[in-house]
């Protein structure tokens, strides 16, 4: 090879936006797909916090009916997120200051657990010790709820070298709503029990 034509080769630029194409699409492709999974998992959890908060409010009156407040919830959420895998709970205290509280007893061996014959106030009346005071369900009039919805989904698009966006995603929304005032307040149980 001359140097007039290793010159002239050297000179020549022709395809070589094809390869910068090349070195560039793929990257630019991949932020693009990020960005609309990102999008959609942002869009996601704004609609999921929207109806959780309407549906505890709804959940929180007299004619309170959990089961459509649910499925409105999850009828939102799946609008888009298609396919989405939506579970709700709701866990109702007498009191914030109940909220995950153990039931009261005598922790003689302070050892934080209610064992080895010490004596408890069952005050959730189901029968024995619990390390956390509430109850499933939506509780009563005057009742502390905790509502909580966990939406799993697959991503439109997975994406294989990008860390949390290979698999399924999970999206948590809880709030806290205290009941309407619509009748009496069933208090906390006094019979006595002994824990095992």
């Amino acid at each position: 090879m001359t140097a007039r034509t290793l010159q002239r080769l050297l000179a020549d630029t022709e395809g070589a936006y094809i390869l910068e194409f090349g070195i560039i699409a793929p990257v630019f492709m991949l932020m693009i797909f990020s960005l609309i999974d990102l999008g959609q998992l942002v869009y996601g959890k704004v609609l999921l916090e929207g109806a959780v908060e309407a549906a505890a409010r709804d959940s929180s009156l007299e004619t309170a009916d959990t089961t459509a407040s649910d499925a409105m919830v999850a009828a939102t959420v799946k609008n888009i997120l298609p396919g989405a895998q939506v579970t709700s709970t709701r866990t109702n205290y007498y009191d914030f200051a109940d909220i995950a509280r153990p039931e009261k007893w005598n922790d003689t061996n302070s050892d934080g657990t209610c064992s080895g014959g010490e004596t408890y106030i069952d005050e959730n009346r189901n029968g024995r010790w619990d390390a956390n005071i509430g109850q499933s369900g939506n509780g009563g009039a005057y009742d502390v709820v905790i509502y909580t919805t966990t939406v799993k989904y697959d991503p439109l698009i997975k994406l294989p070298f990008v860390p949390g966006f290979t698999g399924t995603q999970t999206l948590v929304s809880k709030t806290v709503r205290k009941n309407q005032p619509f009748a009496t307040q069933t208090k906390y149980g006094s019979s006595s029990g002994t824990c095992a």
